[in-house]
This record gives structure tokens, C-alpha cells and sequence, in this order.
């Protein structure tokens, strides 16, 4: 297989985008998918390359998917950006990440800003570097008043850090001393995702399948799909894929 074997001929790709668009039920569209962005560093050594490259090619695989996302409808997409577990790779990598996020963002804003996509950052925020809040900050201000789709980071995220920090909020905020049963409802808006709505289809590039602790409770529900394509290569087509794939199954949600 050759390493470009996931890249599809451009009049090709767009016969094949046109395919799977006629094959969607409109009726039945996912509110909120969530992607795991993995692959960037494979990506690169399959080609020679430092890491880096692989996270600097991967910019145009987001732009497609919340391109996609807000042409099919979806209420909001999450992306996985950065895990609490991603402190752990080497120094220079982690700089360059929040460098790269940081001038992605603030370049992608005007688009942004005219497809009307809100945005928001989920994760703990506080060991993020000034720079980088203030931008997301902006970001968020600047595309507060729109009302399409909504543009999920998740910067500094970990599934069982956002669980552990809600319980805290909560007993901060008095659930303790009040000596009462704390709703579901009460719970997912103590949560870093504040009121979006759950996921209901999560999608990991790569081929590998794992969750890797991103949104434990948000995505209890969720339809599973993993693609073997590296997130650098991903475009429309595989998330229209992952939502055809979504409405063959059959949700139950623990019913017969």
C-alpha cells in the first residue's frame, strides 16, 4: 500500500462526496460527534518527516471535518486537540502543539465567524499558557453571537479529570451540606462540556480502538467507529462515511 493510498483523485473525491451526500437520511443526522485526531505522527514518519509535519497537515483535515459538520447539520463537534496525558511527550512537540493551536485558531476565526460557528474550549485551561487563553477567549467572544454549529476544543481534556472536577464543583458549591441526591442533569453541567448535548457518534482515526479517556460520561451512548485512515488524510467523505455507518446501527440505548 502506498503511503498515499487514502488520498482520493480530486474530481474522484468530489464524485464520491456527491455519492454518499444522496445516501443520507437528513432525518437522521448525529447532534453531536466527537473525533479522536489521531495518526499525525505516523503520518510523518510514513513520509520522512519530522512529527511536527504531521500536526501542520492535520490543520486542513479540521477544517474539513467542521466544514462538513456544519453542511450536514450536526448541532456541535468535538475535537480531541490536546489530553492531559499529552504533557508527557517531549517538550519542543508540546511547545510547537499550543504554538500551532494558538495560530490556527486566530487564522481560522474569520471563516469561522461567516459559516456561523460558535465555539468553545473544554479542559482545565489553568496550566495553558496566557497567549493561548487569551486567543480562545477572543475566539469565543467573537463568534459568541452566532447560532450554527458549535466548535468543541478539547484542550487540556481528560475524561476522569472532568468527572473528578465536576464532583468538586459541586461539593463546593454546596452539594455536601445540602444532604441531597445531585440529578444527571445537575451533574453534565458541572462537567467541562457544560450544556452540549451528548455524543452520539464518536469517531478515532488510525485504526486504533480505544477511547483513550475522552468523555467517559458524555459518550455512555455513543456509536463507536474507527477508521483506519490517519488523521492527516482525513476529509469530508469519512466523516459522511461515519454518519452513514451511524444510521445503519440500531440504537436501543438499553431497550429491546
Amino acid at each position: 500500500m502506498s503511503k498515499d493510498s487514502n488520498i482520493i483523485p480530486l474530481p474522484a473525491y468530489f464524485e464520491r462526496y456527491r455519492e454518499l451526500f444522496s445516501k443520507l437520511d437528513r432525518e437522521h443526522i448525529p447532534c453531536h460527534a466527537a473525533i479522536i485526531m489521531d495518526g499525525n505522527g505516523r503520518w510523518a514518519r510514513q513520509r520522512g518527516l519530522v512529527r511536527y509535519r504531521g500536526h501542520e497537515h492535520a490543520m486542513k483535515s479540521v477544517r474539513e471535518s467542521v466544514r462538513a459538520s456544519a453542511e450536514l447539520g450536526l448541532k456541535a463537534l468535538s475535537l480531541f486537540a490536546f489530553s492531559t496525558e499529552n504533557w508527557k511527550r517531549p517538550k519542543e512537540e508540546v511547545a510547537f502543539l499550543l504554538r500551532l493551536f494558538d495560530r490556527t485558531l486566530a487564522n481560522e476565526l474569520d471563516e469561522l465567524c461567516g459559516n456561523n460557528v460558535r465555539f468553545m474550549c473544554s479542559g482545565d485551561r489553568q496550566k495553558l499558557p496566557d497567549w493561548l487563553n487569551k486567543t480562545i477567549d477572543r475566539a469565543g467572544e467573537m463568534l459568541a453571537k452566532n447560532t450554527g454549529l458549535i466548535l468543541n476544543l478539547a484542550v487540556n481534556y481528560g475524561g476522569k479529570q472532568d468527572i473528578l472536577q465536576a464532583v468538586n464543583k459541586l461539593l463546593k458549591g454546596g452539594a455536601r451540606s445540602a444532604q441531597r441526591e445531585i440529578t444527571e442533569t445537575e451533574f453534565e453541567k458541572a462537567l467541562f462540556t457544560g450544556n452540549l448535548p451528548p455524543v452520539d457518534l464518536m469517531i478515532r482515526t488510525s485504526g486504533e480502538q480505544r477511547i483513550s479517556n475522552f468523555f467517559l460520561w458524555q459518550a455512555a451512548y455513543a456509536e463507536l467507529i474507527f477508521l483506519d485512515v490517519l488523521w492527516p488524510d482525513f476529509r469530508r467523505q469519512h466523516l459522511l462515511e461515519a454518519v452513514i455507518e451511524y444510521q445503519n446501527r440500531d440504537r436501543r440505548f438499553g431497550a429491546i
